[in-house]
């Protein structure tokens, strides 16, 4: 099955000097790159009224029209028995407290074992509300807090104190680098103009807003605690690898490993052996949809963080000057 799709939208002065391709994967992130270069060769793109080629440099201010045919996925969700953390539920909301490894939604290489699989099978009625009343992701590394809306109100509702940017939301994270201070990274955040399973900062991005504050120094890293005024993907990660903080052990972000010097050999263990990126969602509030009372939840940082955390801990102790 296909359907119409129309695009429209001006390239950025920041694009300038790049190929036609490569600025419209910057201007239109939910494509990718190859599928843009195909409506270009098919004519179904419009650079001011005229067809180009994918090669043809654009120079900032262009007029772009995208009128394509694309297929749609049928998208039939299939509930199973997986267990769920459920911290609360009424009629109106779930929340959760995901774990590391578990993807949200279905998709590439991942059409069971997520969290929406898990919802239908606990929550049949789901099937009816848009994402089965998911309105916000974490990574499948990331743990912590998550709202699901059980009925179209409630996601609405929460949908809605999103957009306004009214839903508290602060995690926890474990960066590479000794911080001096808290602070806020404000820097727009857009699909990596090269490699598509990657974000990046860049002019074409999305306004993306970070506030993090330090919780305690170590000898090479740093515990800080971040809130989100905005939920772009990946954001934290993003944010903190272009301060040059990046989060320890994120495989798409955080470079190469930072060990303390003469550090123990559990140390130097723990620290390689934490393969995912440091990051807990603890903190979630919101305006219940069903009573109009502020809410708010808080779920302890997970036991392979706080291991970290008190290996570091005894490094620092053991080394003070």
């Amino acid at each position: 099955m296909s359907e119409l799709l129309k695009l429209d939208g001006i390239i950025s002065d920041e694009s300038a000097g790049l190929r036609l391709d490569q600025a419209l994967a910057q201007l239109f992130s939910d494509y990718s790159r190859g599928q843009i270069t195909k409506w270009i060769k098919a004519g179904d793109v419009l650079v001011n009224d005229k067809v180009l080629r994918p090669r043809d440099a654009v120079m900032g201010g262009e007029h772009i029209v995208i009128t394509a045919q694309i297929e749609v996925v049928d998208e039939t969700w299939i509930a199973e028995a997986i267990s769920l953390n459920i911290i609360y539920e009424d009629d109106d909301v779930i929340i959760l407290n995901k774990p590391a490894g578990m993807v949200v939604h279905p998709g590439a290489g991942n059409h069971d074992g997520t969290l929406v699989n898990a919802l239908l099978h606990h929550c049949p009625q789901l099937e009816g509300i848009p994402r089965a009343g998911i309105v916000h992701r974490i990574d499948k590394a990331t743990t912590g807090l998550l709202m699901i809306a059980k009925t179209l109100i409630a996601h609405n509702s929460l949908v809605t104190q999103l957009q306004e940017r009214t839903v508290l939301r602060e995690y926890q994270a474990i960066v590479m680098g000794v911080m001096t201070a808290g602070g806020t990274v404000d820097e727009p955040v857009g699909r990596h103009p090269v490699d598509r399973k990657k974000m990046t900062v860049i002019g074409s991005g999305k306004q993306a807003v970070t506030h993090y504050r330090v919780e305690q120094r170590f000898r090479t890293h740093t515990h800080i605690r971040c809130k989100l005024e905005t939920g772009r993907t990946h954001q934290i990660r993003v944010h903190m690898a272009h301060i040059r903080y990046p989060l320890l052990g994120d495989p798409a972000y955080g470079g190469r490993i930072r060990l303390p010097k003469g550090a123990s050999e559990t140390t130097i263990e723990v620290l390689q052996g934490f393969r995912r990126q440091a990051l807990h969602a603890g903190l979630l509030g919101f305006i219940h949809p069903g009573t109009g009372e502020e809410v708010s939840w808080r779920v302890d940082i997970p036991e392979d963080m706080q291991n970290v955390l008190d290996v570091l801990a005894k490094d620092l102790r053991l080394n003070k000057d």
